[in-house]
Formats: structure tokens, C-alpha cells, sequence
């Protein structure tokens, strides 16, 4: 049985004063997973925050951090991220030498490795991976800022990777990230998506309205 969709709330679209709250209110209006955005402004033309913040929102909820390492060189920040509180850590292919090896050392850190393939990455890129990872996560946009539109053709590739996880036999998510709104998540939905990352669309009218944006993006 596939999962219920998981909807994992950008805290990069969160109010930055008061971040600790903001966490809480996504807990309690019913986020799956936390995501946060590590960006260095060399790998990615922005810059976000570090392991420390990651350590400070720890306490604020139980649910699982769904970490996104936007970051070149990689490998040297693993293991921050794992002690700072991560659950999963998500690379992509081009920020260090060797993506097998980067994704090795999250496993042996105790925690879930992700590969991210950013809009013109090749869902051929998981064809040695795919029995190393536990998520693949799908840019619909280019990685970097928020608020920008979803690129319908990556409809494509997340349908073609659907029919690899579902071929490997594994309990692999396959996580959308990029222009989600209550639309794209029906549609990512339908191509095969069983986790979406929003940000805008879950924040859009403050804390009071977080429980129905999230409702919306699952369909419901």
C-alpha cells in the first residue's frame, strides 16, 4: 500500500523572528516532516543558515527533520547536520566527487540518505543509488529561492522514477519540492509523489490557516 501523502512545511518560508513558534504551529497543524533548506550561496546563488539552527528548532517538535544540503563541497558537513538533529539528509549528485561515497556516510551516521535531482538531472543519475537511498527528491524548480513556478515537464520524471522505486522493491519516498500549490500537488500526486515540500502555499495566511493549507495540498 503506498503511503499517505506527506506534506513537509519549508521553514525557509517561515517567519525568521520567530522560528522556534512557527515550528510549533506546523507540528501542531499537522506537518509530517519539517524541511530545511542548507543554501551557501556558492552551490546555490543564496544563503540560508547552518547546523546551529538546525540544533536550536530540535527541541520545538518530535516530528522528523527533512534536511536538504544545498552545499559544495559536501561531505565535510555531514556529519554537523547529523549531530545538529537531522532524520534524513538529502545531497545532490553534483556537490562532492562522489555521491555514493556522501550518501555511505549518512547511512553510517544512523541517519536517512536522500538523493535530490535538480530540474535538468536525469532520473538515470538513480540508477546505481537507488539501493542506498530511502528518498529521492525531485526540484520542480531551480534550487535556490522560493516562490517560483513549477515546471510542469518535471511531471515526466517523477513518473519514470515512481516505476524505479516501485520496480526496486524498496520503501523509497519520492519527495516533490518547488512551486507546490493545491494544483502541482494533485499533479505530483498523480505522477507518483508521496511526499510534497511547501512553502508559500502552507504559510499564506498565517499560523491560523496552516491546518488548511496543508489539508489542501494532500487533497483533502
Amino acid at each position: 500500500m503506498p503511503h499517505p501523502v506527506r506534506i513537509a512545511p519549508s521553514i525557509l518560508s517561515a517567519d525568521f523572528a520567530r522560528l522556534g513558534e512557527e515550528v510549533r504551529a506546523l507540528d501542531a497543524a499537522g506537518a509530517d516532516w519539517m524541511h530545511l533548506d542548507i543554501m551557501d550561496g556558492h552551490f546555490v546563488p543564496n544563503i540560508s543558515f547552518g547546523p546551529s539552527i538546525v540544533k536550536a528548532l530540535r527541541p520545538h517538535t518530535t516530528k522528523p527533520f527533512d534536511v536538504h544540503l544545498m552545499i559544495s563541497p559536501i561531505d565535510a558537513y555531514l556529519d554537523a547536520f547529523a549531530d545538529a538533529g537531522a532524520d534524513t539528509i538529502t545531497v545532490h549528485p553534483e556537490a562532492g566527487p562522489h555521491i555514493h561515497r556522501s550518501l555511505q556516510r549518512i547511512k553510517a551516521l544512523g541517519k536517512r540518505a536522500g538523493v535530490v535531482l535538480n530540474p535538468g538531472t536525469p532520473a538515470k543519475m538513480l540508477d546505481y543509488l537507488l539501493d542506498t537511498v530511502d528518498l529521492v527528491l525531485v526540484m520542480s524548480v531551480n534550487p535556490g529561492f522560493g516562490g517560483q513556478h513549477f515546471i510542469d515537464g518535471q511531471l515526466k520524471k517523477i513518473a519514470a522514477i515512481r516505476k524505479m522505486i516501485d520496480a526496486s522493491g524498496r520503501a523509497i519516498d519520492l519527495e516533490v519540492d518547488g512551486g507546490i500549490d493545491a494544483d502541482s500537488a494533485r499533479r505530483c500526486i498523480e505522477a507518483g509523489a508521496d511526499a510534497l515540500v511547501a512553502g508559500t502555499a502552507v504559510f499564506r495566511g498565517g499560523p491560523d490557516s496552516y491546518a488548511a493549507n496543508i489539508a489542501a495540498l494532500r487533497g483533502g
